[in-house]
């Protein structure tokens, strides 16, 4: 009886032993808060961190907000209620975070702003993004490449949008574009023969697709009954879906009447395939799966008590502090590189391009 009493307790001292180090690996809870479902982007960007957080042994609680501040800022302040260390925020306006920031902070939880930087709060620890003033060069540059405008002999019409006016992106590709354009503009290479130029009369609210295809219909009916739009500047795919179905609308891409270069942004599939068709003209790629990467390495590092990897320091100020920042680089891609880019990654599959 003693030997198996004996027996009995070691065999229970070892399943002790083996259960304890299971229950180490949980390293707490990160809170994941996405604006919307309406773009795959962000499902993507969700569902990915979601995955390397549990494989690292965290805890991830991801939320989106459906484009409703008031849903996101109640989301947050219940990651931190629940005890989230670390908050991975992608704003749905950056200017509306201040005050449940500062209840994170009292409450010591770190913030990562994900790729749209939280403005007005001192309390972003960290910025994870792309560079975005270079988004807007490779889009204004693809615009320039594919108007063929080294060979033209005429000036070529073309028009401008921009993304939402809460989101302090949408003014880095603005701005990155209009580096590019503007001295074109002014030796009259470009006429944005509307007239709408700037973010205060270029930028779509939400980044709406509906509204960008609304105001690309009144421009052709207001400006271009009697002439040609040869581009579009265009932020983001789901505009561009929009402005071209409203040039579609109207004739372009059929008979006699080319589509207009339209670029674009983030490489979705609707667009990819839309390129393949030659009907949108470009879009940037940013492989947000390395930015959910750079966000998970922050994570790791902040709750080990260590500096995250940065490599920006000057950019991005938010209006209370220039926040360290990581930026990754875009890459622009047509129908010259688009298989090689986006298969050649393993982002999509060439059946799901092609189907």
């Amino acid at each position: 009886m003693k030997l198996i009493s004996s027996l009995l307790a070691a065999a229970a001292l070892s399943v002790a032993s083996f259960v304890v180090p299971a229950i180490a690996q949980d390293k707490g809870t990160v809170g994941i808060s996405m604006p919307t479902k309406t773009s795959t982007r962000w499902i993507s960007d969700g569902e990915t961190m979601e995955k390397l957080f549990k494989e690292s042994g965290y805890t991830p609680d991801l939320q989106f907000a459906d484009d409703d501040i008031p849903n996101q800022l109640a989301q947050i302040e219940n990651m931190v209620t629940k005890g989230a260390k670390v908050l991975v925020i992608a704003a749905i306006d950056g200017t509306t975070l201040s005050d449940i920031l500062q209840k994170a902070h009292d409450a010591g939880v770190k913030v990562i702003a994900y790729d749209r930087l939280i403005r007005d709060s001192g309390n972003v620890d960290y910025y994870a993004t792309f560079d975005n003033f270079q988004v807007g060069v490779l889009q204004a540059t693809s615009l320039v490449q594919g108007l063929k405008l080294d060979s033209a002999t005429e000036p070529k019409n073309i028009e401008l949008f921009g993304g939402s006016p809460d989101d302090n992106n949408a003014f880095f590709f603005y701005d990155g574009a209009m580096s590019v354009l503007q001295p074109l503009i002014d030796a009259k290479k470009l006429v944005v023969k509307s007239g709408q130029m700037g973010m205060d009369q270029v930028g779509t609210l939400r980044w709406d697709g509906a509204v960008a295809q609304a105001r690309m219909e009144n421009l052709l009916s207001s400006t271009y009954t009697d002439a040609r739009v040869d581009g579009v500047l265009s932020p983001y795919d789901g505009l561009s879906i929009g402005i071209i179905s409203a040039l579609k609308g109207v004739g372009y891409g059929s008979g006699d009447m080319p589509m207009p270069i339209v670029t674009g942004q983030d490489a979705e599939l609707p667009s990819v395939k839309s390129i393949l068709a030659g009907e949108q003209y470009s879009s940037v790629f940013k492989d947000t799966r390395e930015l959910a990467k750079v966000a998970v390495n922050m994570t790791e590092a902040i709750i080990a008590g260590k500096e995250p990897e940065i490599n920006d320091t000057k950019t991005y100020d938010n209006g209370v502090k220039v926040v360290p920042s990581y930026l990754l680089k875009p890459v622009s891609v047509d129908k010259t590189n688009v298989k090689e880019v986006l298969v050649g990654a393993g982002y999509y599959t060439e059946d799901q391009i092609n189907n």
